[in-house]
C-alpha cells in the first residue's frame, strides 16, 4: 500500500509544518482535517475508509504522484549509504533547542562558541593522542557550518588542500567514533597527496579508488568507527594501492553510478580538482611549502607511531608514507628506466681489427680492442612518433628530442626510427642520435593525427617487431588511438591525452 503510506506521511508532515508555522502551505487542508495523529493511525484510517480526496494536495510531487520514491536496486556489498534520518533529525532538533536555550540565557556569541563541538574534540584527540596524523590535524582549519556544507553539496565531510580546511557537516549527526574515522579519512587524502597524484586520471574515479584504500586501512587500524554514510569498503581490495584499484574500477564505468564518497553520490570529497594543484596562492606564509609539510608531518608521525606502539600499522601504508619522503624521480630518468627494460648492457668482445694503444712498457706487443658485437647492434633501435603540429612549442620539442638523443647515445643505440606527424605522417627513416638533437628539421605544422605515424612504424618491414615506440605529443590529437606493441607517451607537464593510454605516460618539466 505505498499510496496509502505516502498519504499518511504527507498528513503528518503537513501537520508538523502547520504547528511550527514554517512557510506557507501549498494545500487547503484545514486544521480539523490534519489531526494530531502519527503515520500508523492515518494509515489504518485510510485502510478502512480509503484515501480522502483532500490529501492529494499535500504531495509536493503533484496530485497524481507520490512524494517518496522507493529505490528497488540493491547496492553492491562495498557500498554503505544507510542514512539514519531519524537520528539526524533528532540530533538537529536537540541542537536547535539547546542553542535557543543558550541564547535565551543571555550568553554572547563568543561564549556560545567556547564549548568545543564533537568534531573539535575529535581533532583534539588526534593532536593529543595520535601522532601519525596529529601534526596534519593541527595544520587544517575545521569548518562546521551547515550553510557552507549545503552550498558545497557536502553530505558528510570533505577536504581542501588549497584552503587548508576540513569541512564537517553537522547535519550528519556523527558520533565521536565516526568523527574520528571521517577526520582520519580526510587527513590521509591530504597527507598522501592524493589530489596532486591524480595525473591524467578521471578525478572522481581516482577519489573513489583512494577511498577504498583509505577505508580499508582505517578499519584495519581500528581508528574510530566506520560510519554508514557514504563509505566505500571492499575487503577483497586489501593490500592494493590506489593506482591498482583505479585500474580495476576504471575498466567498468557502470560502477561509477554506485560510488558514493563522504561528500555524496558522484561527488569528490577532495575539493581541489584538476587545475588547483598550484599552492602558490594558498593562505599560508609564503615560506611554507605544503607538499614538504605533508611529507614531513607524515614521516615524523609514522616514526612516533611505531616507536610509541600506538597501534596497528598496515605495511603498505607505512611504505607509501616513506615513499613520500623521497624526492620524485625526474621525468628523463623515469623514461630512461622504461627504455632500459628493452636495451640491456651490450656484451663486448676482443678484436684485433683495430688495435688498442700499445703500452709504453711493451711497445712491441699488439693488444686487442674491446668492441660491441655488430650483430647485437643491428637490431638495437626504437621508434619515435613526434607530434609536429602547430600547437607543439619549441621548448617541448627541444626537451623531447634532446632526451631521446641523450639516451640513445648513452645506451649505444646506433640509429632511431623517426616519424613526424601532423595531419599526415612523414617518415624520416633511421637517424643517428647526434642528428636527432642538432640537425633535424621538423616537417608539417597542421593538425595532429598520431595513428598514421604509429601504423607506419608497425607495418614497416625494416622496423623490428620487438622495438618499443615513444610518442611525443602535447595531447591535442585525435580522441582515439590504438597501438598493439610496447609504447609510451611523453607529454608536457600540463598535457592531457584525450583517450585512455595503454602505455606509461611521462611528463616533461
Amino acid at each position: 500500500r505505498p499510496a496509502m503510506w505516502n498519504a499518511a506521511c504527507d498528513c503528518v508532515v503537513a501537520r508538523f509544518l502547520y504547528d511550527i508555522k514554517l512557510g506557507e502551505p501549498i494545500h487547503n487542508a484545514t486544521n480539523e482535517q490534519l489531526r494530531a495523529w502519527n503515520e500508523d493511525r492515518y494509515f489504518q484510517g485510510f485502510m478502512e475508509d480509503g484515501i480522502p480526496e483532500w490529501t492529494r494536495e499535500l504531495s509536493i510531487a503533484g496530485p497524481t504522484h507520490q512524494g517518496m520514491l522507493v529505490e528497488e536496486k540493491e547496492r553492491p556489498h562495498y557500498y554503505y549509504n544507510q542514512r539514519d534520518f531519524a537520528k539526524i533529525f533528532a540530533a538537529s532538533m536537540l541542537e536547535a533547542v539547546d542553542d535557543s536555550l543558550k541564547r535565551a540565557s543571555g550568553l554572547s556569541s563568543t561564549e556560545l562558541r567556547a564549548k568545543k563541538t564533537p568534531a573539535q574534540l575529535a581533532r583534539a584527540w588526534f593532536i593529543d593522542h595520535y601522532p601519525l596524523l596529529g601534526a596534519l590535524a593541527a595544520g587544517f582549519e575545521l569548518v562546521e557550518d551547515s550553510v557552507v556544507c549545503h552550498r558545497l553539496e557536502i553530505s558528510v565531510a570533505a577536504i581542501s588542500d588549497f584552503e587548508r580546511k576540513i569541512y564537517i557537516n553537522p547535519g550528519a549527526a556523527l558520533t565521536g567514533g565516526e568523527l574520528r574515522f571521517v577526520m582520519a579519512h580526510e587527513l590521509l587524502h591530504a597527507g598522501l597527496r592524493h589530489t596532486a597524484r591524480v595525473g591524467d586520471r578521471d578525478f572522481f574515479l581516482w577519489n573513489a579508488a583512494c577511498d577504498f584504500v583509505i577505508n580499508g586501512w582505517l578499519i584495519e587500524m581500528q581508528v574510530g568507527v566506520a560510519p554508514t554514510l557514504g563509505m566505500m569498503y571492499d575487503p577483497a581490495l586489501k593490500g592494493q594501492s590506489a593506482e591498482s584499484v583505479y585500474d580495476l574500477i576504471s575498466r567498468d564505468l557502470r560502477l561509477r553510478r554506485k560510488f558514493c564518497t563522504l561528500r555524496g553520490e558522484q561527488a569528490s570529497d577532495m575539493l581541489d580538482g584538476p587545475g588547483k594543484h598550484d599552492q602558490s596562492n594558498a593562505p599560508v606564509a609564503a615560506t611554507t611549502d605544503f607538499d614538504a609539510f605533508c611529507r614531513r608531518a607524515m614521516l615524523q608521525g609514522l616514526d612516533l607511531h611505531v616507536s610509541q606502539n600506538r597501534g596497528t600499522m598496515p605495511g603498505n601504508l607505512a611504505q607509501e608514507i616513506r615513499a613520500l619522503s623521497q624526492p620524485p624521480i625526474p621525468w628523463d630518468v623515469e623514461l630512461a628506466q622504461w627504455f632500459d627494460g628493452f636495451f640491456g648492457p651490450l656484451e663486448r668482445k676482443r678484436t684485433y681489427a683495430r688495435l688498442s694503444r700499445r703500452q709504453a712498457a711493451t711497445p712491441d706487443i699488439a693488444r686487442p680492442r674491446y668492441v660491441a658485437d655488430e650483430q647485437l647492434l643491428s637490431g638495437r633501435t626504437f621508434g619515435v612518433v613526434l607530434d609536429s603540429s602547430g600547437s607543439m612549442d619549441a621548448k617541448t620539442l627541444g626537451q623531447g628530442l634532446g632526451a631521446i638523443a641523450a639516451y640513445a647515445f648513452s645506451r649505444e643505440v646506433p640509429l632511431v626510427r623517426l616519424v613526424y606527424c601532423d595531419a599526415h605522417a612523414y617518415d624520416a627513416g633511421y637517424v643517428a642520435p647526434d642528428a636527432i638533437g642538432n640537425r633535424m628539421r621538423v616537417q608539417g605544422r597542421g593538425g595532429t593525427l598520431l595513428q598514421p605515424g604509429a601504423d607506419l612504424l608497425t607495418t614497416a618491414a625494416d622496423f623490428p617487431k620487438a622495438a618499443p615506440i615513444l610518442i611525443i605529443t602535447d595531447g591535442y590529437c585525435e580522441p582515439s588511438f590504438r597501438l598493439g606493441r610496447e609504447h609510451a607517451f611523453l607529454l608536457p607537464k600540463s598535457g592531457k591525452l584525450p583517450f585512455a593510454p595503454r602505455g606509461p605516460v611521462f611528463r616533461m618539466g
